[in-house]
């Protein structure tokens, strides 16, 4: 019986807990979508919630936020690559986020992506909230000055839990920088009253157009059977640094009528409302949120098998196709083969309905509220400033 009132107080205390995140910014990116989710879902679930981010005042978030949601815009955004300028940024974020701890108040926080990790445990060593870190990107193709690299070796030991996406992500850290290491996938958020406008021909693939999304690739391989399959065309969405090469890559190859590149979706989301089949053949992710998406949104995917995350979402065969990262002649093979055959088409789109639902939002938030109940019943420590 006494057990029991004990559990019960703690998830009382849990229920009430003030939860404060910690991001470089509020626009578009997989992070950000992530945090915004978890904002939505728990201000509607009642629960106190905030985010302090380094964007312009004047910033409004690519992800919409309930109104619920505490927004501290800090007004810090990346100053010039000068590294004394850099240490008196990020110096000056410190001091900003200890002030939204006093007037928020919060009994835990957590903090996404490296530097704002490091900053969120230094600003809480004074007062002693517990702070959860994750880590989103995969770190084997991430770099980092030393300085930076000093500051994580310093600091992330002090944190209460290290989360992040994958398992293989995870053990890239040494363990004193990863304590209470949990694995946790991002969750699935379709967007609200989407419509099925779907034509049976269209190849989709999404992301900034940038060298780690190698849809330089996607092209050659689609140029391959763009000849086989007349009736099907490609749709590149996002925007970025290599448009004009991805363009002039399109027009050597005669497509300019059968690949478009129409930038940014009006809405978050949006490209699911038209895509046939998705694509991903990035060089490397930290977790690809774009496939769990086409995948609750009842899609074919076929992708390379970059790390990490493609192998932790896809059974090759069953929810999706996995081929070689780089092999073009294997790219085309396997949209030939799933432009080919509806009846493929039709089993891998319900096999991957099926199994996005390990990826809900609420299944997902759950698990960082168990992370939240022990980071709260936990006693508080406060760190000496070194």
């Amino acid at each position: 019986m006494e057990l029991t009132k004990i559990k019960k107080a703690v998830d009382q205390q849990a229920a009430d807990a003030r939860i404060l995140f910690v991001l470089p910014s509020l626009g578009a990116g997989g992070s950000e979508r992530v945090v915004t989710t978890l904002l939505n879902h728990w201000a509607g679930q009642g629960r106190k919630v905030g985010v302090a981010n380094f964007d312009a005042p004047d910033f409004e978030p690519f992800y919409p936020l309930a109104p619920e949601v505490d927004l501290f815009r800090l007004d810090l955004p990346p100053g010039s690559s000068g590294l004394i300028s850099q240490i008196r940024q990020t110096s000056r974020r410190i001091r900003a986020l200890k002030g939204v701890y006093r007037e928020f108040k919060p009994d835990v926080v957590i903090s996404f992506l490296t530097k704002a990790n490091v900053m969120a445990l230094v600003a809480a060593r004074s007062s002693g909230v517990p702070v959860i870190i994750s880590e989103r990107n995969n770190p084997t193709l991430q770099t980092f000055n030393p300085l930076w690299r000093m500051a994580r070796a310093r600091t992330y030991p002090e944190a209460f839990s290290f989360v992040t996406m994958t398992k293989g992500a995870a053990e890239y850290y040494p363990e004193s920088q990863r304590p209470r290491t949990r694995i946790i996938p991002n969750p699935v958020n379709l967007p609200k009253g989407w419509q099925n406008k779907r034509r049976g021909n269209t190849i989709t693939a999404v992301g900034r157009l940038a060298d780690q999304k190698q849809f330089h690739l996607l092209i050659d391989a689609f140029s391959k059977v763009a000849s086989d399959f007349p009736d099907w065309n490609l749709t590149i969405w996002g925007e970025g640094a290599l448009r004009s090469e991805l363009e002039r890559q399109r027009s050597d190859l005669g497509l300019d009528n059968r690949i478009a590149l129409p930038g940014l979706t009006e809405k978050p989301g949006q490209w699911i409302e038209t895509a046939d089949v998705l694509v991903l053949t990035s060089a490397y992710e930290g977790w690809p949120n774009v496939i769990v998406e086409g995948m609750a949104a009842e899609l074919p995917v076929v992708a390379f098998d970059c790390e990490h995350g493609v192998s932790d979402m896809i059974d090759d065969g069953v929810t999706g196709r996995i081929v070689p990262k780089d092999d073009v002649p294997a790219l085309a093979r396997a949209l030939a083969d799933v432009l080919g055959n509806p009846g493929m088409r039709e089993r891998l789109a319900k096999g991957a309905l099926a199994a996005s639902a390990r990826f809900n939002t609420g299944t997902i938030a759950d698990q960082w509220i168990e992370i939240v109940e022990d980071a709260v019943a936990a006693p508080r420590t406060r760190t000496a400033n070194r």
